[in-house]
């Protein structure tokens, strides 16, 4: 009898019909029969990109005339893995937000298109944080091969914490001196800067910043257009709280536009999806913009170049980061360590500003 043990790899029983005289029972048979070692095979099903695509290919196609599968769990108790990464999305600081949020579905559709052409599959969590140990809880489950966190939330000690004593653990987020923990992101106090002094180029001089400054990301923006205000010898801009939960967000615009009414000539939104609530309210008010009131967003997410007028926004390149996130997680489960990645900002002027 064939065993786990005797043959890792062993096709399932019963799975492969003689062809030609020859069964393909495990993965050497099935390498034997493709002319390839049995490592080429082996990153061949796992749809790996270093195999050559013809090659891989004519491997594929083999294993299904042959009715060979890989014993996916007895492998993963030979390599000492389980082929699943995490992938959680903490919400300390925006607790009704939802995974449906236009920002989280297209990084996490980036994420997963990089980890599934890779062989992993995905384990998905939104965590609400109530205590000090729920990374923790994830890191230790021994479900999982690593974690990629999106977003950092007000959870930057817990981060640091675990990342201390677990490796396998990139975050998308900011990066500040002396961080302990893998983080890929945009330079968000260079994004803010970026956008106040474009606005005060064009002449505006009374700004309002719409958007909470509880998480990192968006203490960062908040700052670097303070910064660009200062420079400018203007007084520092309106901070409106605004949240990102779309059950409350557009009362609170509506509450803050009330304040803010013909007091500001620009609106600087925490996200695109603040600055898109923000025009449409604008626009249903009979205030032109950018005629009256110049508006900006920050992400460039597909809805910002789809709205009309066309959002003025910073550009983060969400696939350029989940592909770094993904590399910089991989290096790290092989036991590589990984610097942080802060990408450049780019400033996309359009039409709202």
């Amino acid at each position: 009898m064939t065993t786990a043990d005797q043959h890792p790899d062993a096709a399932l029983p019963d799975s492969a019909p003689a062809t030609g005289g020859r069964r393909v029972r495990t993965l050497k048979d099935l390498a034997q029969l493709a002319g390839v070692s049995t490592g080429t095979a082996s990153r061949a099903l796992a749809g790996k990109s270093v195999v050559n695509g013809e090659t891989r290919r004519r491997i594929e196609a083999l294993a299904a005339e042959h009715g060979f599968q890989l014993n996916q769990m007895a492998r993963r108790l030979r390599t000492q893995r389980t082929g699943v990464i995490g992938v959680a999305v903490p919400l300390g600081h925006e607790r009704r937000q939802h995974l449906s949020d236009p920002f989280f579905m297209t990084l996490l559709g980036h994420l997963a298109d990089r980890l599934t052409e890779r062989g992993y599959d995905i384990m998905l969590t939104r965590v609400i944080p109530d205590a000090d140990d729920w990374l923790d809880m994830i890191v230790r489950s021994g479900m999982l091969d690593g974690v990629l966190l999106i977003g950092q939330s007000d959870q930057y000690a817990v981060i640091e914490a675990t990342a201390r004593t677990y490796r396998p653990l990139v975050a998308w987020g900011s990066v500040l001196p002396d961080q302990v923990h893998c983080a890929v992101g945009v330079d968000n106090f260079r994004g803010g800067l970026l956008i106040g002094e474009h606005l005060i180029a064009r002449g505006a001089r009374r700004l309002a910043f719409m958007g909470e400054i509880r998480s990192l990301e968006l203490i960062e923006r908040h700052r670097g257009l303070c910064a660009a205000m200062a420079a400018a010898e203007l007084a520092p801009p309106v901070q409106l709280d605004t949240h990102l939960a779309s059950d409350v967000m557009a009362q609170e615009i509506a509450t803050n536009l009330d304040r803010i009414a013909g007091q500001v000539d620009g609106i600087v939104a925490a996200s695109d999806v603040i600055a898109q609530a923000t025009v449409a309210a604008l626009l249903a008010r009979g205030v032109a913009v950018p005629g009256d009131v110049a508006v900006t967003g920050f992400d460039d997410l597909p809805i910002a170049a789809q709205m009309r007028p066309r959002l003025t926004t910073v550009r983060q390149d969400l696939a350029a980061g989940a592909e770094a996130m993904v590399a910089a997680l991989l290096a790290r489960i092989d036991g590589v360590a990984t610097p942080s990645v802060q990408m450049v900002p780019e400033l996309l002027v359009r039409e709202t500003g």
